[in-house]
């Protein structure tokens, strides 16, 4: 199931993000708004989500998230941008990597 998350998750979002992965959440994190969706298969189903939701796709970036470590990734097909600068599946922009780190940490953290 996805969720669009805008404040701190419930156990029971999390679980209910991790039904189909088990043990890590694919997650869209729109930097301007500070929210984001997860759960799913797809780092684009939950972008697609958050467009739905009135998000802008150029702040919009995929992510994963490991309920069990704290951890989270950088990598996604979405995060692939050249007109944005950024080449890779990985999210190269050190700032912008610290903003979905810091979004997501904040809305799921220590759940």
């Amino acid at each position: 199931m996805i969720h669009i998350i805008r404040e701190h998750a419930t156990k029971q979002q999390i679980q209910e993000m991790t039904e189909i992965l088990e043990t890590y959440v694919k997650l869209a994190v729109d930097v301007k708004r500070e929210i984001l969706a997860g759960g799913g298969a797809m780092h684009a189903d939950c972008e697609a989500m958050l467009l739905e939701d009135g998000s802008r796709q150029e702040f919009i970036w995929g992510a994963d998230w490991n309920p069990e470590s704290q951890e989270v990734t950088f990598e996604s097909l979405i995060n692939i941008r050249p007109r944005q600068n950024n080449r890779s599946l990985e999210l190269q922009d050190l700032e912008l990597r610290a903003k979905v780190e810091k979004i997501t940490r904040d809305l799921l953290g220590s759940v």
